[in-house]
Parts: C-alpha cells; sequence; structure tokens
C-alpha cells in the first residue's frame, strides 16, 4: 500500500507531538504519530505524519542529524510541506535546540526563511510584540523560570532565539497578524528583502493563526507549537476534513496515572487527583538507596487497588523540594532514575496486571514510557484537553490507550477526567 501524506511534522517531545497531531485532527486531517523515524514506508491512510522524536535538550549536533533524518523519511512519504513543534512555552537554551534544528532543516530544503509561532492561545500562550506570556503572565514569571532542564528567564522572543542561529531574527508584529494573510504575506517578503531568516510571530488569538497559516502558505518550513496545526490544513489546495479523523477502537482493562512533571500545573492535578484515587509517591532517595525494593513497592501498591478505578503513581514534587533533589544526586541522575523507574513501573503493571488504559504527565515522561512499552507509533483520537489527545498504540502486544500530557496542560481535574472521555 502506498500513501503519500500532504503535510510532514518533526516534533521535539512525544507530548508536543501528540498535542500537535491532535490540533490536526481536530482540524479535519486523519494522523499519524511515529516514536521516533521509522524503518519502513507509512502504511496507514492518513493526511498527515508526526515523527515524534526526545531531541529537545540533547545536544544540538544530535537534535539536527536526527530532526534531519526525520526530514529525509517524511521526504520519501511524499511530503513536500513541513512543520517543526516545539512547545509553546519555547524553552530552550542559548545553545539550542529550536536555532540549530530550524536552520538545518531551512538548508536542507534550500530555503531560507521560515516563521518561529510558538503560541497556543486556548491554552493562554499568546505572543505580543515578541514577548511570550503564558497563563497571562510573562514566560519568566509563569513558573517556566523553575523549569528543571530548560528555565527560561527571558521572555522576549527574538532575543531568546537569536543566540540560536545564524539567521537574523525578526518580527511579525499584531500590526500584521491582525489584518489577515494578505499582510502577514507582505511582512514575510518585506523581512526576506531586508535579509532575515526566521520571524517570531505576534499572535493573540485563533484569527491571527489563521492570519499566519494563510500569509505563509508558500513557506515549505514552518516552526511553532501546536497552535498553527488547528488553522494550516485549511491552506492545503482542495482539503476537505474528514468527519471521522478521531475515531480510536475501544479498549477494555485497568486504568494506570503516571506523572514525572514538576510543572505547576501538573502539581495541581496531582492534588486534586489525590481525593479521588488511590495514589503514592515515588521517593527519588528510595530509589538511589534500593531501586527494585522501590518499584516493587509502588508496583505491589498500584496491583492491589487497580480493580478499583485508576491509581496514581507520581514523582512530581514542588520547585524546591525539586533543586534539594537535584543538588543531592544531579539534575541528570535524579531525572533518569525517576523516568527508568516510572517506565519499568508501566512496562511491569502491562504485563502483568492488565494494564491497558495509561494517562501520563511530562514529556520526558511519556518518552520514557513509550519505549519501555515498546510503541512504534500512535493513532491520534478524541481531544481531553486542548492539546492532550487519547491515542492508540500500534507496535504493542496488548491493545493500549495512552494519553500522553505536556506537563503545563490540562485542567485541574484533568488526571481523573481524562477516562471519561475514552471511548
Amino acid at each position: 500500500m502506498t500513501v503519500r501524506v500532504r503535510l510532514g511534522c518533526i516534533a521535539d517531545d512525544f507530548t508536543g507531538a501528540t498535542d500537535l497531531a491532535s490540533q490536526l485532527v481536530s482540524a479535519g486531517m486523519a494522523v499519524v504519530q511515529t516514536i521516533g523515524v521509522p524503518a519502513d514506508a507509512l502504511a496507514a491512510d492518513c493526511d498527515a505524519v508526526v515523527v515524534s522524536l526526545k531531541t529537545r535538550t540533547i545536544d544540538p549536533r544530535e537534535a539536527v542529524r536526527q530532526s534531519l533524518d526525520a526530514l529525509e523519511w517524511l521526504q520519501a512519504q511524499g511530503a513536500d510541506r513541513f512543520y517543526f513543534k516545539y512547545c509553546s512555552t519555547f524553552d530552550s537554551t542559548d545553545r539550542g535546540n529550536i536555532g540549530p534544528v530550524s536552520d538545518a532543516l531551512l538548508e536542507a530544503l534550500g530555503e531560507d526563511f521560515t516563521i518561529a509561532a510558538p503560541a497556543l492561545p486556548a491554552n493562554r500562550r499568546t505572543v505580543y510584540n515578541g514577548y511570550l506570556f503564558a497563563n497571562d503572565v510573562l514566560l519568566n514569571e509563569s513558573g517556566m523560570q523553575d523549569h528543571p532542564l530548560t528555565p527560561m528567564r527571558d521572555a522576549f522572543l527574538p532575543r531568546v532565539l537569536q543566540p540560536q542561529t545564524s539567521r537574523r531574527v525578526g518580527l511579525i508584529s499584531h500590526d500584521a497578524t491582525g489584518r489577515g494573510g494578505e499582510t502577514v504575506a507582505t511582512r514575510v517578503a518585506e523581512l526576506r528583502r531586508e535579509g532575515f531568516g526566521i520571524a517570531i510571530c505576534d499572535t493573540l488569538d485563533l484569527a491571527d493563526l489563521r492570519a499566519i497559516a494563510e500569509g505563509t502558505r508558500d513557506l515549505k518550513l514552518v516552526t511553532g507549537g501546536s497552535g498553527l496545526g488547528l488553522t494550516l490544513p485549511a491552506t492545503f489546495p482542495g482539503f476537505a476534513p474528514r468527519s471521522n479523523a478521531d475515531a480510536l477502537d475501544r479498549i477494555e482493562g485497568r486504568a494506570l496515572i503516571l506523572a514525572g512533571s514538576c510543572s505547576r500545573a501538573t502539581l495541581a492535578q496531582i492534588e486534586a487527583a489525590r481525593s479521588h484515587v488511590p495514589s503514592m509517591a515515588v521517593e527519588v532517595e528510595a530509589l538511589f538507596t534500593d531501586f527494585e525494593a522501590h518499584v516493587g513497592a509502588l508496583a505491589a501498591f498500584a496491583s492491589e487497588r487497580l480493580d478499583g478505578g485508576p491509581v496514581l503513581l507520581y514523582a512530581s514534587m514542588p520547585a524546591e523540594r525539586l533543586r534539594e533533589v537535584q543538588s543531592r544526586f544531579g539534575v541528570e541522575a535524579s531525572g533518569e532514575i525517576v523516568e527508568r523507574a516510572l517506565a519499568t513501573l508501566a512496562r511491569r503493571l502491562v504485563a502483568d496486571h492488565g494494564v491497558r488504559r495509561i494517562v501520563v504527565a511530562g514529556g520526558e515522561t511519556s518518552g520514557a514510557v513509550v519505549g519501555a512499552l515498546g510503541v512504534t507509533g500512535l493513532r491520534i483520537g478524541p481531544t481531553i484537553d486542548p492539546g492532550v489527545p487519547w491515542t492508540q498504540a500500534t507496535g504493542t502486544r496488548e491493545p493500549l490507550a495512552l494519553a500522553l500530557k505536556s506537563g503545563n496542560f490540562g485542567g485541574p481535574d484533568f488526571l481523573t477526567r481524562a477516562f471519561e472521555v475514552l471511548p
């Protein structure tokens, strides 16, 4: 079976990939998400493919290599328009990886210009005069300044991006995005003539996203958060939204919640869920003391309670406590052992205790879990909250429904309400 996709997407983490895929599905595209770059050709009927990588915080050279591999595979599937997706909080470091990957993709495509449109207004991520706001406050006051891997202490995106790229970074202000697609296209042409290679896009609402999509329809590559995924499909000639784009099979089985994110949103969700579902904290100190014993205790706690409904196992902790743990055990070592623990728990509880429906909170945690479960791809289903869909795993021995949640996404009751949305 030969499949030709219309849009090829490259995401720098797993939850970000499902976020984008969810937006494309909401716009009527049938979407497949792959876990890494597939070895074989695509065999599913779909309009778009999102290749999910784990490149946000790795060495920029390796992030570039993996992203170019993904681009080459997507081109082989017939895609001729591309979308590099990163988080709507633009979190990165002075080394990257947003700038280096954008530069490499432009060069590989023979292009000289792209946009950076991280905004997701539905989740209160907006850009004005180049400044990124999260939950209506400047990014560096939103809690992202305490991110354990990519702390964001500057909200002015041109200044954040410029050290990462050899191209001049410009701005498409709201004077253009607020006036429609033609004005955006005119501004793009001006910036290209002036020698700019990347432009941050002011975005306050869905109308601005439509204007950006329309004004950049001739660009081979766009970059940004997931918001543009709602409006980009309509710019493909002859595109007709599918009415059943989010259809999934019914999956029965026990339910599990795994949380590794330390974001404010996830912490509030855990606090809300603990009064409704059995919960047990993952203790980092115990993992370093005796990994197998602590993971065994967590697995036993869950297995004894799964018949009664979802069980929550969480390693999330407030910023002050996180700093203490990282100071004692190291940033990388503490993060890695938590990911390994949650991934091990997912594998054991699926294999031995009939878990088939799993909510995972945190991008790094999600990557570890899908790897441990042998997931090779995801069919994208109904949305739980903006940017977070249920998905159906492919490549696994058992049928699995997975909801992979970015740490900052979802309402306060997300962790319990998610299971009400699953078919």
